[in-house]
């Protein structure tokens, strides 16, 4: 064209070579328009999920198949992905449906007082016995006293609480977790009536302690009550006794005398265990605490031949405690230790500590005989006892001085070969 126009006249070839220019760039922004125009199109479907859309057309007859082929490719993926999703959805929803722990999602992207709630599962429903509402402003106006004591740990944290619904005392055991998705907030709340479970472990302890005092009390009362019958017969119709039925009386009267005082002294060690007194908490070394007990326990072992090793007592980590309680803890711990090792070949005991992220322990090991499972479960249980001549208190009594420390004990035991028990506390 430049050419033509610069060096010739042809002006009808001009003219022509013109209008096929002209034609050309027409075509060619309408080609460019058009291209432009699918892939608006196929962005616009990838951002509103539209699965419908399709370039199979384009892809057999199309200029760029390749393009058209990579477009229809990734709608089919985005489309698998989110089916999958979806059905992944599906599955959770329904496992939460049928769970026996209520469950209720807020999402707090809306204003407070209309707080959407996003899931609420029929347990919470059967729960609450409420309808599955809509918004939380809806189930406050319900529940006010539910909804206050979720209110209170929105940030976070687990509650007990006890409500009456429709005439029934439930107790639930709630938890809320906050949680932020792709930038909006929601609120978790799970809870479950524990009612039935604490009731039958209470059953269960109950059935176990009564068990217990009542053999010890069924020991005490059955020689007495057939002495008394003896005694009884013994008197009955006769003004004056010979020597040797007076040896028998005296012989029978020291008998319930002293089956009495055992009964006594039992009635002591229960009121012992229900009447510990409240720990006076100050700040002690560890490094102390297990130099006292080296010092009041070295002596008993000793004459026991027991190797009593007490390690790291210039530790100076401190942490509040009762300290008097805490010796008798361990004074507990390690007398039933020093009995454990009895009859063993290089009977030992050690006492030492370690710290495991926020928790501090000291443990008491020793090469003993080890408990048995079956026991593992019966020792703390106030009265039973394994040993011979054992209250069977010290480790009742030590394991709620621990609870009262906000702490634990626990122990690990292999039979003939060893145990250890560990007091546990809270170290931050």
């Amino acid at each position: 064209m430049f050419y033509l126009i610069k060096n010739t006249q042809l002006w009808f070839t001009i003219i022509g070579v013109s209008l096929i220019l002209l034609g050309a760039i027409i075509s060619l922004y309408y080609y460019i328009n058009q291209i432009r125009s699918d892939i608006n199109r196929f962005i616009l479907a990838v951002k509103t999920r539209d699965h419908t859309l399709n370039f199979k057309n384009k892809a057999t007859r199309g200029s760029f198949p390749e393009l058209y082929e990579s477009f229809n490719d990734i709608l089919q993926v985005h489309k698998q992905i989110r089916l999958e999703q979806e059905a992944m959805f599906e599955l959770i929803k329904t496992i939460l449906e049928q769970v026996p722990v209520g469950v209720i999602v807020m999402n707090n992207a809306t204003e407070k007082q209309q707080e959407e709630i996003a899931f609420f599962n029929q347990a919470a429903s059967n729960l609450l016995g409420v309808p599955a509402y809509k918004y939380w402003h809806r189930l406050k106006q319900h529940l006010p006293v539910f909804a206050t004591e979720i209110e209170q740990i929105l940030t976070g944290g687990k509650r007990f609480l006890e409500l009456k619904i429709q005439d029934k005392l439930i107790q639930l055991s709630t938890e809320v977790i906050p949680l932020n998705l792709y930038g909006n907030n929601y609120t978790i709340v799970s809870f479950q009536n524990i009612k039935d479970e604490i009731e039958q472990k209470e059953t269960e302890a109950w059935n176990r302690l009564i068990g217990v005092i009542s053999h010890e009390i069924l020991n005490s009362i059955t020689p007495i009550s057939s002495l008394s019958d003896t005694i009884n017969k013994m008197v009955t119709d006769k003004k004056n006794l010979t020597e040797e039925e007076m040896d028998d009386l005296k012989t029978a009267l020291q008998t319930i005398r002293r089956r009495s005082s055992g009964l006594l002294d039992f009635v002591k060690d229960y009121r012992l265990i229900a009447e510990l007194p409240t720990p006076n908490l100050q700040s002690h070394t560890i490094g102390e605490i297990l130099k006292h007990i080296k010092v009041l326990m070295q002596p008993f072992a000793k004459v026991k031949n027991v190797v009593l090793d007490v390690e790291q007592t210039s530790s100076k980590i401190t942490i509040q405690l009762d300290l008097k309680l805490i010796e008798q803890v361990l004074i507990n711990l390690i007398t039933n230790s020093i009995y454990a090792v009895e009859n063993r070949e290089l009977p030992h005991i050690n006492v030492n500590y370690r710290l495991e992220n926020t928790k501090l322990y000291i443990d008491v090991n020793d090469n003993g005989k080890g408990i048995d499972a079956n026991d593992l479960e019966k020792i703390f249980v106030p009265f039973y006892t394994t040993r011979k001549n054992g209250s069977g208190i010290g480790l009742t009594i030590s394991r709620n001085i621990m609870k009262m420390h906000r702490g634990s004990i626990e122990v690990v035991s292999t039979p003939h070969e060893g145990t250890t028990f560990s007091l546990v506390f809270n170290y931050v």
